[in-house]
Protein backbone atom coordinates (compact mmCIF):
# COMPACT_ATOMS: atom_id res chain seq x y z
CA UNK A 1 0.00 0.00 0.00
CA UNK A 2 1.59 3.62 -1.04
CA UNK A 3 2.15 5.91 1.47
CA UNK A 4 -0.65 8.36 2.43
CA UNK A 5 0.07 11.79 0.96
CA UNK A 6 -1.80 15.28 0.95
CA UNK A 7 1.44 16.56 -1.16
CA UNK A 8 2.28 15.28 -4.51
CA UNK A 9 5.26 13.44 -4.99
CA UNK A 10 6.54 13.12 -8.44
CA UNK A 11 8.11 9.99 -9.84
CA UNK A 12 11.16 8.91 -10.42
CA UNK A 13 14.49 9.19 -8.24
CA UNK A 14 15.40 12.31 -7.53
CA UNK A 15 19.07 13.61 -6.05
CA UNK A 16 18.85 16.33 -3.12
CA UNK A 17 21.06 18.38 -1.50
CA UNK A 18 21.18 19.06 2.58
CA UNK A 19 20.78 22.38 3.00
CA UNK A 20 20.46 24.65 5.98
CA UNK A 21 17.05 25.61 6.68
CA UNK A 22 17.75 29.41 6.05
CA UNK A 23 19.76 29.60 3.29
CA UNK A 24 22.01 32.16 1.47
CA UNK A 25 21.36 33.51 -1.90
CA UNK A 26 24.62 32.12 -2.52
CA UNK A 27 23.86 28.65 -0.57
CA UNK A 28 20.68 28.55 -3.41
CA UNK A 29 22.82 29.54 -6.45
CA UNK A 30 25.20 26.84 -5.42
CA UNK A 31 22.64 24.09 -5.27
CA UNK A 32 20.63 25.21 -8.60
CA UNK A 33 24.02 24.71 -11.01
CA UNK A 34 24.28 21.55 -9.58
CA UNK A 35 21.28 20.90 -11.11
CA UNK A 36 19.44 19.95 -7.89
CA UNK A 37 15.54 20.38 -7.36
CA UNK A 38 15.20 18.90 -4.35
CA UNK A 39 16.38 19.68 -0.76
CA UNK A 40 15.92 18.51 2.84
CA UNK A 41 17.01 20.56 5.55
CA UNK A 42 16.84 20.16 9.69
CA UNK A 43 14.95 22.91 12.10
CA UNK A 44 15.74 23.58 15.25
CA UNK A 45 13.16 22.73 17.81
CA UNK A 46 12.57 26.05 19.05
CA UNK A 47 11.26 27.14 15.79
CA UNK A 48 9.15 24.73 15.03
CA UNK A 49 5.90 25.00 13.77
CA UNK A 50 3.33 24.86 11.25
CA UNK A 51 3.86 28.62 10.01
CA UNK A 52 7.78 29.02 10.33
CA UNK A 53 7.79 25.42 7.85
CA UNK A 54 5.76 27.10 5.62
CA UNK A 55 7.37 30.09 5.12
CA UNK A 56 10.51 27.71 4.55
CA UNK A 57 8.88 25.90 1.95
CA UNK A 58 7.66 28.87 0.13
CA UNK A 59 11.16 30.62 0.64
CA UNK A 60 12.50 26.82 -1.26
CA UNK A 61 10.00 27.23 -3.77
CA UNK A 62 10.64 30.81 -4.93
CA UNK A 63 14.43 29.66 -5.50
CA UNK A 64 12.83 26.70 -7.55
CA UNK A 65 13.73 24.00 -4.97
CA UNK A 66 11.13 21.83 -3.93
CA UNK A 67 11.58 20.72 0.31
CA UNK A 68 10.76 16.97 0.42
CA UNK A 69 11.92 16.75 4.56
CA UNK A 70 12.59 18.72 6.82
CA UNK A 71 13.87 16.78 10.27
CA UNK A 72 13.10 18.66 13.65
CA UNK A 73 16.10 17.92 16.43
CA UNK A 74 14.35 18.06 19.36
CA UNK A 75 12.50 15.11 18.51
CA UNK A 76 15.46 13.09 16.27
CA UNK A 77 16.65 10.13 17.80
CA UNK A 78 15.35 11.14 21.47
CA UNK A 79 16.89 8.86 24.87
CA UNK A 80 13.72 9.80 26.08
CA UNK A 81 11.30 7.88 23.80
CA UNK A 82 13.88 4.98 23.14
CA UNK A 83 14.63 4.53 26.28
CA UNK A 84 11.55 5.20 28.33
CA UNK A 85 12.81 7.56 30.44
CA UNK A 86 10.30 10.32 32.22
CA UNK A 87 10.15 12.71 29.56
CA UNK A 88 8.91 9.83 27.26
CA UNK A 89 4.99 11.24 26.80
CA UNK A 90 5.84 15.01 25.93
CA UNK A 91 8.34 13.68 23.65
CA UNK A 92 5.91 11.67 21.47
CA UNK A 93 3.84 14.52 21.73
CA UNK A 94 6.04 17.10 20.40
CA UNK A 95 6.68 14.45 17.87
CA UNK A 96 3.41 14.37 16.69
CA UNK A 97 3.16 17.97 16.55
CA UNK A 98 6.23 18.10 14.40
CA UNK A 99 4.44 15.40 11.95
CA UNK A 100 1.25 18.23 12.06
CA UNK A 101 3.10 20.92 11.25
CA UNK A 102 4.60 19.35 8.23
CA UNK A 103 1.59 17.84 6.73
CA UNK A 104 0.22 21.75 7.24
CA UNK A 105 3.18 22.92 5.38
CA UNK A 106 3.15 20.64 2.97
CA UNK A 107 6.28 18.78 3.34
CA UNK A 108 5.69 14.92 2.62
CA UNK A 109 8.72 13.42 4.42
CA UNK A 110 10.86 13.86 7.83
CA UNK A 111 13.57 11.33 8.81
CA UNK A 112 13.75 9.85 12.34
CA UNK A 113 16.42 7.51 14.12
CA UNK A 114 15.41 5.29 17.05
CA UNK A 115 19.20 4.70 18.08
CA UNK A 116 18.99 5.06 21.78
CA UNK A 117 22.14 7.19 22.15
CA UNK A 118 23.24 8.43 19.46
CA UNK A 119 26.28 8.02 16.69
CA UNK A 120 29.14 6.89 17.74
CA UNK A 121 32.30 7.70 16.00
CA UNK A 122 36.13 7.21 16.92
CA UNK A 123 38.65 9.88 16.12
CA UNK A 124 38.49 10.73 12.30
CA UNK A 125 41.19 9.20 10.18
CA UNK A 126 41.93 9.39 6.67
CA UNK A 127 40.85 8.27 2.74
CA UNK A 128 41.67 8.90 -0.76
CA UNK A 129 44.27 11.76 -1.20
CA UNK A 130 44.68 12.28 3.02
CA UNK A 131 41.06 13.69 3.11
CA UNK A 132 39.71 13.53 6.77
CA UNK A 133 36.97 11.29 7.36
CA UNK A 134 34.57 9.82 10.20
CA UNK A 135 35.97 6.33 11.29
CA UNK A 136 34.76 3.65 13.63
CA UNK A 137 37.03 1.63 15.62
CA UNK A 138 35.79 -0.71 18.00
CA UNK A 139 38.56 -1.43 19.84
CA UNK A 140 39.51 2.14 20.23
CA UNK A 141 36.39 2.11 22.14
CA UNK A 142 37.30 -1.20 24.00
CA UNK A 143 40.63 -0.03 25.12
CA UNK A 144 38.77 3.50 26.56
CA UNK A 145 40.19 5.93 23.93
CA UNK A 146 36.38 6.95 24.20
CA UNK A 147 35.11 8.71 20.78
CA UNK A 148 33.91 12.03 19.43
CA UNK A 149 30.36 12.54 17.82
CA UNK A 150 27.52 10.60 20.03
CA UNK A 151 25.05 12.63 19.71
CA UNK A 152 22.97 13.09 22.89
CA UNK A 153 24.06 10.40 25.31
CA UNK A 154 22.35 10.43 28.19
CA UNK A 155 24.02 9.04 31.65
CA UNK A 156 22.95 5.48 31.99
CA UNK A 157 22.40 3.40 35.48
CA UNK A 158 21.90 0.08 34.08
CA UNK A 159 22.12 -2.33 31.21
CA UNK A 160 18.79 -2.06 28.83
CA UNK A 161 17.89 -5.29 27.14
CA UNK A 162 16.53 -6.08 23.93
CA UNK A 163 12.71 -6.46 24.19
CA UNK A 164 13.04 -3.34 26.41
CA UNK A 165 13.98 -1.34 23.15
CA UNK A 166 10.95 -3.64 20.91
CA UNK A 167 8.47 -2.85 23.69
CA UNK A 168 9.48 1.33 23.66
CA UNK A 169 9.81 1.45 19.48
CA UNK A 170 6.25 -0.36 19.38
CA UNK A 171 4.54 1.80 21.64
CA UNK A 172 6.11 4.69 19.59
CA UNK A 173 5.19 3.69 16.50
CA UNK A 174 1.45 2.69 17.04
CA UNK A 175 0.89 6.14 18.65
CA UNK A 176 2.68 7.76 15.74
CA UNK A 177 1.70 6.06 12.60
CA UNK A 178 -1.92 7.81 12.79
CA UNK A 179 -0.85 11.36 13.09
CA UNK A 180 1.05 10.76 9.78
CA UNK A 181 -1.39 9.00 7.63
CA UNK A 182 -3.51 11.79 8.85
CA UNK A 183 -1.12 14.41 8.33
CA UNK A 184 -0.08 12.83 4.90
CA UNK A 185 4.01 12.77 5.80
CA UNK A 186 5.88 9.49 5.40
CA UNK A 187 8.47 9.08 7.86
CA UNK A 188 11.81 7.06 7.10
CA UNK A 189 13.51 5.01 9.70
CA UNK A 190 17.13 5.63 9.72
CA UNK A 191 19.63 2.35 10.62
CA UNK A 192 21.82 2.64 13.71
CA UNK A 193 24.88 4.16 13.13
CA UNK A 194 27.33 2.00 13.83
CA UNK A 195 24.70 -0.88 13.71
CA UNK A 196 24.71 -4.25 15.74
CA UNK A 197 27.41 -2.91 18.34
CA UNK A 198 25.77 -3.11 21.85
CA UNK A 199 26.83 0.87 23.12
CA UNK A 200 26.39 2.77 26.18
CA UNK A 201 25.04 -0.12 27.71
CA UNK A 202 22.02 -0.55 25.22
CA UNK A 203 22.09 -2.57 22.50
CA UNK A 204 20.47 -2.37 19.00
CA UNK A 205 18.60 -4.83 17.95
CA UNK A 206 16.17 -3.09 15.71
CA UNK A 207 17.40 -0.95 12.87
CA UNK A 208 21.00 -2.76 12.56
CA UNK A 209 19.38 -5.86 10.03
CA UNK A 210 16.88 -6.73 7.63
CA UNK A 211 15.46 -8.57 10.40
CA UNK A 212 14.87 -6.18 12.45
CA UNK A 213 13.82 -3.79 9.91
CA UNK A 214 11.51 -6.39 8.61
CA UNK A 215 9.30 -7.48 12.05
CA UNK A 216 9.36 -3.19 12.95
CA UNK A 217 7.99 -2.55 9.76
CA UNK A 218 5.17 -5.29 10.55
CA UNK A 219 4.50 -3.59 14.10
CA UNK A 220 4.08 -0.37 12.55
CA UNK A 221 1.76 -1.73 10.15
CA UNK A 222 1.84 1.69 8.55
CA UNK A 223 1.93 2.62 4.60
CA UNK A 224 3.27 5.98 5.76
CA UNK A 225 6.20 4.59 7.99
CA UNK A 226 9.15 3.10 6.37
CA UNK A 227 12.80 3.19 5.56
CA UNK A 228 15.58 6.18 5.15
CA UNK A 229 18.15 3.78 3.93
CA UNK A 230 21.33 4.74 4.82
CA UNK A 231 23.21 2.47 2.38
CA UNK A 232 26.55 3.62 4.65
CA UNK A 233 25.04 2.27 7.79
CA UNK A 234 23.96 -1.37 5.62
CA UNK A 235 27.48 -1.33 4.37
CA UNK A 236 29.31 -0.92 7.54
CA UNK A 237 26.84 -3.99 9.04
CA UNK A 238 28.16 -6.58 5.75
CA UNK A 239 27.41 -9.64 6.18
CA UNK A 240 26.06 -9.08 9.97
CA UNK A 241 23.09 -7.47 8.53
CA UNK A 242 21.12 -10.35 7.09
CA UNK A 243 20.97 -9.16 3.39
CA UNK A 244 22.75 -6.96 1.54
CA UNK A 245 21.86 -3.34 0.02
CA UNK A 246 20.48 -4.61 -3.32
CA UNK A 247 18.01 -7.49 -1.47
CA UNK A 248 17.04 -5.35 0.16
CA UNK A 249 16.24 -2.59 -1.93
CA UNK A 250 14.11 -5.18 -3.56
CA UNK A 251 12.16 -6.26 -0.59
CA UNK A 252 11.46 -2.77 0.97
CA UNK A 253 11.56 -0.38 -2.42
CA UNK A 254 9.49 -3.45 -3.97
CA UNK A 255 6.71 -2.36 -0.96
CA UNK A 256 7.05 1.11 -1.82
CA UNK A 257 8.86 1.18 2.03
CA UNK A 258 11.75 3.51 1.10
CA UNK A 259 11.42 6.54 1.42
CA UNK A 260 15.05 8.62 1.61
CA UNK A 261 18.18 7.39 0.51
CA UNK A 262 21.82 8.36 2.11
CA UNK A 263 23.96 7.66 -0.64
CA UNK A 264 27.60 7.01 1.16
CA UNK A 265 30.18 4.26 1.29
CA UNK A 266 32.97 2.98 3.53
CA UNK A 267 36.19 1.02 3.20
CA UNK A 268 35.23 -2.39 4.93
CA UNK A 269 32.73 -3.50 7.48
CA UNK A 270 32.79 -3.12 11.31
CA UNK A 271 34.45 -3.73 13.67
CA UNK A 272 36.58 -0.80 11.83
CA UNK A 273 35.90 1.36 9.09
CA UNK A 274 36.35 4.78 7.65
CA UNK A 275 33.70 6.40 5.49
CA UNK A 276 35.30 7.10 1.78
CA UNK A 277 34.13 9.30 -1.38
CA UNK A 278 31.36 7.79 -3.25
CA UNK A 279 33.32 6.07 -5.40
CA UNK A 280 36.23 4.84 -3.62
CA UNK A 281 34.60 2.10 -0.92
CA UNK A 282 34.36 -1.49 -1.34
CA UNK A 283 30.81 -1.35 -2.76
CA UNK A 284 29.70 -0.52 -6.43
CA UNK A 285 27.25 2.33 -5.48
CA UNK A 286 25.87 2.05 -9.21
CA UNK A 287 24.67 -1.72 -7.94
CA UNK A 288 22.17 0.23 -5.83
CA UNK A 289 21.15 3.10 -8.17
CA UNK A 290 20.16 0.56 -10.94
CA UNK A 291 18.11 -1.24 -8.48
CA UNK A 292 16.23 1.92 -7.26
CA UNK A 293 15.71 2.37 -10.48
CA UNK A 294 14.33 -1.11 -11.55
CA UNK A 295 12.06 -1.31 -8.26
CA UNK A 296 10.57 2.43 -9.10
CA UNK A 297 12.27 4.32 -6.23
CA UNK A 298 9.95 7.68 -6.12
CA UNK A 299 11.79 9.54 -3.02
CA UNK A 300 15.19 11.22 -2.80
CA UNK A 301 18.64 10.20 -2.21
CA UNK A 302 21.51 12.42 -0.69
CA UNK A 303 25.19 12.52 -0.11
CA UNK A 304 25.78 12.03 3.53
CA UNK A 305 29.27 11.98 5.61
CA UNK A 306 31.47 13.38 2.67
CA UNK A 307 35.25 13.47 3.52
CA UNK A 308 36.90 17.03 3.32
CA UNK A 309 37.76 17.42 0.33
CA UNK A 310 39.92 20.67 -0.25
CA UNK A 311 39.45 23.93 1.55
CA UNK A 312 35.59 24.34 0.59
CA UNK A 313 33.02 21.80 1.63
CA UNK A 314 31.01 22.14 -0.72
CA UNK A 315 33.64 20.79 -2.70
CA UNK A 316 33.20 17.71 -1.63
CA UNK A 317 29.17 17.79 -2.23
CA UNK A 318 29.90 19.06 -5.64
CA UNK A 319 31.57 15.56 -6.32
CA UNK A 320 29.58 13.75 -4.91
CA UNK A 321 26.00 14.91 -6.23
CA UNK A 322 27.98 15.19 -9.80
CA UNK A 323 28.76 11.73 -9.02
CA UNK A 324 25.21 10.75 -8.03
CA UNK A 325 23.37 12.15 -11.11
CA UNK A 326 25.43 10.08 -13.67
CA UNK A 327 24.79 7.34 -12.11
CA UNK A 328 21.01 8.13 -12.24
CA UNK A 329 20.90 9.01 -15.66
CA UNK A 330 22.91 5.92 -16.80
CA UNK A 331 20.53 3.75 -14.39
CA UNK A 332 17.31 5.58 -16.10
CA UNK A 333 18.97 4.87 -19.81
CA UNK A 334 19.44 1.54 -18.90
Amino acid sequence: MAAKSHMAIEPGMKVAAQMAVEPSEEDFQFVRQMGVEYAVVWADAAKASAEYYTERREDFDRHGIKLYGMGNSGVHNVAAITLNLPERDEKVEEYKRHIRNLGAADIPYTTYAHMANGVWSTPPETTRGGAQARAFDIDQLQEGAGGAGFGTVPELHRDYEEEELWDNFTSFAREVAPVAEEAGVRIGIHPDDPPGVKLGRVPRPIFSSFAGYKRAMEIADSPNIGLCLCIGCWLEGGEAMGEGVEETIRYFGGQEKIFKVHYRNVDKPLPHFVETFVDDGYFDMYRAMKVLQEVGFDGTLIPDHIPHMGDDPRLGTAYTIAYMRALQKRAEEE
